[in-house]
This record gives C-alpha cells, structure tokens and sequence, in this order.
C-alpha cells in the first residue's frame, strides 16, 4: 500500500469514526450553566455582551481543555459543568442524517424531506426559499430541545455549478452567481431565524405566529440556530480522471474570482449574515484553501464576517497527507490556526496543537483567538444561557416536525421547482377523465430510496412517483425495464413494452441517482446510464401514443435524441424532487399545478465532455479551443438553456417605463471631476468604487406580465444585460433581476425591477476590479429589448 493510499485509507477510517454518533439521544439534554451550583461564573450571565462572556470563559481553561475544543466533536469540561458538543449536524434540504449531531432514533422519527436544492432554486421563488430554510430551522431546533441534534448546521452549499459532471452539482442552487448569492442569503435568514431577530416574532414572512418566549430587542445577534456557507472556495471537482478533492489545486484568475467563485460567499456574510464558513479540502492557486489567511481575512475584515471557521472533514489533515504543502503535521496545525480557522472537523487538532505549541511554532493566543469565535457563536444560540427549554424556542418539539404545513410546502416546493422542457402540441396536460390506463416505467419510476438526492435524512411520508400517478389513476402499470439506474442490461424491454402497449398513455421515468453522481463522484459521460436511451426509444417507438418523458437527478443531460424525437411528445425535469416528488409529478402532469420552473444551469452536448474538468477557466478562449462555461460564457450549442422552462399557457411583456440614459457627471469621488472624466472617457469606463453614490443611480423597469392563455400559472420574469464588450472576457449576458409572478387566465400582473448599476450592469476587468462600461446597455426580457446609455 503506498503513501497515497495509506493516506487515503485513514482519512476514510477517520470520516467513518466522526460520523457514528458518540451518544444515544438524551431526550433532556445536558447544557451548561445549571443552577444552582453552575450558573454563578461570569460566561453564564446574560446582562454581559457577548465577547465578555467568551473572554471569561476561555480565561478560566487549562491549555488541554482548550485544545479539546478544536474538534468538531468538542469535549466536556466538566468542572465547569458544560457538556460536550457536536458541532457537525446537516440540514442541507431537511435535517439530514449524514453528520452524527443528528439522530432519529428518539422521539422525533423523521423530518422534513424537501427537494434537493437545484430543484428548489429552479422556482426562481426567493420567498419559497426563505420560508424552506425557516421551516428547516424550526425543525432543527425542535429536535435540538429532545437531544437529536445540535444546533450548528453545515449548510447551504454554495459552490456554483460550474462543470455539468459535478456530482454534488446538485447541492447548489446552479450556475448564475447572482441566484445561488440570493438563494444563499434567503436560506440562512431563515434558517438563522432572521425575523425572530428582527421583529420579535416569526409572522413577518413565513405567515406563521412565534411560538415562543421573550425578545430582546437590543441583542440582533442572537441567533436560533447557525447556518454555515460552504465550501471556501472554488470547490467543484470530486474525482476526476487523476484528479482528487482531497489534493486539486485550482488555479483560478483574479477576474473569474472576483465574478464567479466569490459572490455567493460575500452575499451569504454581508446580506445573509451566516454564522459559520467552512474552508475546502482544494487549493487555490498553490495554497490550501483552509491556509489562506487572505481569503480567510478578506472574509471577516472586508465582508464582515461574524462567526467560526471550519474545515472540510479532514481537510487540515489533507494538508500534509495529500497536498505536500507541509513536511510536518505541527506546520499544518500552525499554519491553518494562524489563518485564522477556528476547528477542524477530525481530531487532527486535538492530535497536534500540544506539540506544536511547545515546538513554538503556535502560541497560546492563536488557540484563544479561534475559541473567541467558537464560544461567541455558541453564546449567540443561547447555550450557555441555562435550560434552552425555558428560552426562545425553547417549547419546540416533536409535534413541531413533519407538521401539514411543512409538508404542504415541501409539495408547493417540489411543484414550483418542476421544469417543463418540451410540450409537443400541447400533449400536456393530461386530462384524467380520459385516461383510464397508464404505463409507468423506469427503475426510479416506483423507487423512494433516492428521491432526495444527497444530504438527506428520514423522510415523513415519502412518494414514488408511481403511487403519486396512482392517485390520479386506477389504472396505472408499472415496469422497471431497468433493474437500475446504472442499466447495463436489457432484460426487461420487453416487459416495459408490452406494458406500454396496453396503456393509454406512457410515462417514462429515466435520468440519475445517487450511483451516478455524489460526493465523492463525478460524471464521466452527460448521456442517458446505460442502455437508459434505448430503454425510451424502445419504449416511444412500440407505444401507441407519443411518451412523456420524465428526467431525474442533478447533472445536465444530453438527450438530444428526445428533443427531436416526434414520439416524445412532452419531457419534464423533475431533480430530486423530496418526499413530496411524487405528488408533485402528477399534479404537475394532470393539471392541477401550472408549471414554471427554469433550469438553473446550462444542459451541454455530450462533446462537452471533452473539456478538462480541471480547467477552472470560466471564459471562452478559442486559441485553445475553450468553449468557455455557464450561460454567461458558454459560446457552444446547448440541448437546454438557463432560464429555459415551459407553462402551459402564455405569457407576454409589456415595458412599461425604464430610462434611455444615465449621467454619471456627478457621481464621481475625489476633488477633481473634469480630469477624471477626462481619463474615463479615453479608457471608456469607470471604476466602480470611484462612484460616490451608487445608489443614487438606481432606477425602476416597470413592466407588466400578460397571461395570453386560459389556465392561471406562476411565471419567472428574469432581466438579463449585456454590457458593452471594452475588455476581455465581458460576459455574452448577464442575469440582473428575477421575480416569480401569478398571472391569472387573460389577466396581467405588474411589477417593478429594480436596477443598480454599480451592482447588476458593471463587469470585472483582467485585474479583479469591478467597472461600469460607459456606452450602451442592453437590458433583454423575453423578447423585449430596451438600451440604456450610460454616459459621463
């Protein structure tokens, strides 16, 4: 067994030991703080801030007990009487079973299942998302108060989509930096309880009435559980041909940092106000990402990061085992505390800190300094507050998990996510009062194991999407033709012919699951698994009535040969759609929900394939013969585009105001306006952090949204712009604005986008610096076009 591979095994070993829960469930947990006895030092009093209380109580532990709290799982200190603490729990899409912070195996036998996130951020619904994250929170929360998890959740992914073989692609919310940065800040207000914080009750955008307890109104910081943004950063590569996670260097440029891999994390700390970030196991540009004391310091002096820093699951280990970057494990440990992480997930500083403090090359302080912002987030959630069960939130419990309403919303989310990508004379919807047999086929056709995609825990009533077609129709047959999703062998054909032959009407079920792509595990190929491609051809060609074809799973496919094939008449993409997945389908396919979802990210031919999964490049570069990536650079032909998705009626625009010209004349800083507008207009652009007012420059697009059909639906109006092309690498569009709007039949809803050019029409030069191009922009919507001239 070689270096490598010894490694490799410990670091699985060493995963698998982390995720076995150290406890059974206590349904009433321990906490700190008790009285009579416990309750008297100054870090268990509420009147004093924050930092005080964190600096008393690091001030009163030994050098062990200290470094026993750099573990994920940190130990007890019971002279003091607090408890030990699991920070790892999951709650990506519902409260996961992945990390061992989170058991069922107590009173609370299930949560809330819903879509994985891609389909979620395909509604293009930031309210839904919002109100997800919140119902997440109180879920975690109610399970915290009987012992089944912490409070201290590592969510939401916010890597972007950037490569269609991503096996965890399906964890984030796409490809645009501007939906994943909006869908990051919507799920940790909620999640973090933000309207709690903000106004003394949850009614504020969720509907529903606080369930409990007092607030202070001059504490904003406190939170109702911690939310964590990951993974810092340019973090999208598994296993690839020789390429590793554990070991991957991405060499990423200043312009692509800056306008790519950075905006997510900066929106989830300024806007969203996360609470936790957790560095990747990759470099970046030669440095390991959990040792990049730039990056790391950027966060909190720049964006204003207010929280702890946390390794990927091992990656301070990875370090020295697989990147080299270290000779020894005491350099490793120096150099990611005095970055300025804060734990590792692992044991490896538990295992190291001794040594390498009395070697000198850590010092006591750089320990206090990461402990400061442990025992800070730990204050804010009310720890050391004394019995949770008599504080804010403190009454939640079973009974507030698996609620209606939450499953009614893992419905409406799985409904809005659902996108509509072909619809041949409008064959869908389907009229269930002339559908009295219906074939379903396909190995996830009647399979409930993998509805939920990755991170995910027990369900509260799971659907396939079989029985959710049963519900509609009696009638209805089932046949796998694939004994699996990999479909290597055609031994079923002929059963899920001859099914199809004596049914009405046929849906076939194809696409991924969790064998195709994971963590851990890339795509290779973009096709159909298997003989999954045969399996719908056999099947359209022997049916009497062209098929409907239902696609599952996270990555992008090429299936070209359904696009064009006249005996598919209608193809749905349906994600991992959650518990409520198959109810959603079938409401979605009978009529009874109007879809309106979009792709959230670029579906690519199988020649895709041939760009290099390690080339981090996002821009177009023909010399090399470089496609370039996402909607935004992506210069090749697509099977489907971002943004597209079909209803099953119409919708038209009508622009209703917007400006035809912007001055910037007085909106320049320093003393000396005339010289620099001079230089600007020879270089035809301005520096973004030269305007003194950006939002001075703000304006409205009105526009007004006709629904020209005879059904009522939901539609995404999404604003995008394109910049005057002054230097390299401007992108060939750029999304600015969405906003999901209802439309009734032969109705019309207005609406208002606003528009910030600092913000939605600057682009990012060579050098990392945001500008504003002075001449003309073009704001497109649909078919409508409207240019705005930015002048001086």
């Amino acid at each position: 067994m070689s270096l490598q591979q010894r490694s490799l095994f410990f670091l699985q070993l060493l995963a698998l030991l982390i995720s076995i829960p150290s406890s059974i469930p206590n349904p009433n947990p321990e906490f700190p703080c008790q009285p009579p006895n416990l309750n008297s030092y100054p870090f268990c009093n509420t009147s004093l801030s924050i930092t005080d209380r964190a600096q008393s109580l690091i001030s009163l532990l030994t050098l062990e007990e200290k470094i026993h709290q750099l573990s994920n799982n940190a130990s007890a200190i019971p002279r003091l009487g607090i408890p030990p603490y699991q920070w790892w729990s999951e709650s990506l899409h519902g409260i996961a079973s992945n990390g061992p912070g989170v058991s069922f195996d107590g009173r609370v036998k299930a949560a809330t299942s819903f879509p994985q996130v891609l389909l979620t951020a395909a509604s293009f619904n930031r309210t839904l998302w919002f109100k997800i994250g919140l119902a997440i929170g109180i879920e975690a929360k109610a399970m915290y108060n009987v012992g089944q998890a912490g409070l201290t959740f590592w969510a939401p992914n916010i890597n972007i989509f950037r490569d269609p073989r991503w096996g965890r692609g399906q964890e984030t919310p796409g490809e645009d930096p501007m939906v994943v940065s909006a869908y990051a800040v919507e799920f940790v207000k909620g999640f973090q309880g933000e309207s709690w914080r903000g106004s003394g009750n949850l009614r504020d955008r969720f509907g529903r009435k606080r369930a409990l307890g007092g607030y202070n109104d001059e504490d904003d910081d406190r939170l109702m559980n911690s939310a964590c943004c990951k993974h810092l950063i340019a973090y999208d590569l598994e296993k690839w041909m020789n390429f590793s996670r554990y070991s991957f260097d991405a060499l990423v440029t200043r312009q692509d940092m800056e306008d790519s891999y950075e905006p997510p994390f900066r929106s989830c700390i300024q806007q969203g106000k996360a609470s936790c970030l957790m560095c990747s196991y990759n470099a970046i540009n030669g440095v390991p990402a959990c040792a990049r004391g730039d990056l790391l310091q950027k966060a909190r002096n720049e964006w204003g990061f207010k929280g702890y820093i946390t390794s990927d699951c091992d990656a301070v280990a990875t370090i020295k085992e697989y990147q080299n970057y270290t000779r020894t494990d005491d350099d490793a440990v120096a150099l990611v505390l005095k970055a300025g992480m804060d734990i590792n997930c692992g044991t490896y500083l538990v295992r190291h800190t001794q040594t390498t403090i009395e070697e000198g090359k850590l010092q006591e302080k750089d320990i206090d300094r990461a402990l400061l912002n442990l025992f800070s987030v730990q204050l804010r959630l009310g720890l050391f507050d004394g019995d949770p069960r008599k504080g804010q939130f403190g009454e939640l419990g079973p009974q507030n998990v698996c609620t209606t309403e939450h499953k009614m919303l893992a419905l409406e989310a799985a409904r809005q996510g659902i996108v509509l990508l072909k619809n041949d004379n409008k064959f869908l919807p389907l009229n269930r009062n002339v559908v009295s047999s219906l074939a379903v086929i396909g190995p996830m056709a009647n399979n409930i194991s993998n509805m939920g995609g990755g991170y995910t825990g027990v369900p509260c009533e799971p659907m396939s999407f079989f029985k959710g077609l049963q519900g509609y129709v009696k009638g209805a047959s089932f046949a796998s033709g694939c004994s699996d999703v990999p479909c290597e062998s055609d031994a079923g054909f002929n059963e899920a012919i001859r099914t199809a032959k004596k049914a009405d009407f046929v849906i076939v079920v194809a696409g991924l699951d969790l064998s195709q792509e994971t963590e851990d595990h890339d795509r290779v190929s973009l096709l159909l698994p298997g003989k999954q491609m045969d399996l719908v051809s056999s099947v359209a060609a022997a049916s009497g009535k062209p098929i409907i074809l239902v696609l599952t799973g996270g990555g992008p496919l090429d299936v070209s040969f359904a696009k064009g094939n006249p005996n598919v008449a209608s193809v749905l993409w349906v994600g991992y759609p959650g518990e409520a997945g198959g109810k959603a389908l079938a409401d979605v396919i009978f009529g009874d929900f109007n879809p309106g979802g979009r792709l959230p990210m670029t579906w690519y031919p199988e020649s895709f394939t041939k760009v290099a999964m390690n080339d981090m490049h996002m821009r177009a570069d023909p010399f090399r013969g470089f496609p370039g990536r996402t909607y935004r650079f992506y210069t090749g032909n697509r099977v489907y585009g971002f943004g597209q998705g079909l209803s099953y009626t119409n919708f038209t625009y009508k622009l209703l105001s917007a400006p035809r010209k912007l001055s910037l004349s007085r909106s320049f800083t320093g003393t000396s306006s005339k010289n620099t507008l001079h230089q600007r207009r020879e270089l035809d652009y301005i520096h973004t952090d030269e305007v003194t007012s950006c939002d001075s420059l703000g304006f409205y697009v009105h526009i007004s949204v006709a629904n020209v059909g005879d059904m009522d639906g939901s539609h995404v109006v999404m604003l995008f712009s394109r910049a005057p092309k002054k230097i390299e690498g401007t992108p060939e569009k750029q999304l600015i604005a969405f906003d999901r709007v209802h439309t009734s039949s032969y109705g019309s809803t207005e609406t208002s986008i606003l528009v910030n050019p600092c913000n939605h029409l600057s682009i990012v030069d060579q050098q990392g610096e945001r500008i504003l191009p002075l001449g003309e922009h073009v704001l497109t919507l649909g078919d409508l076009v409207h240019s705005v001239l930015i002048e001086t």
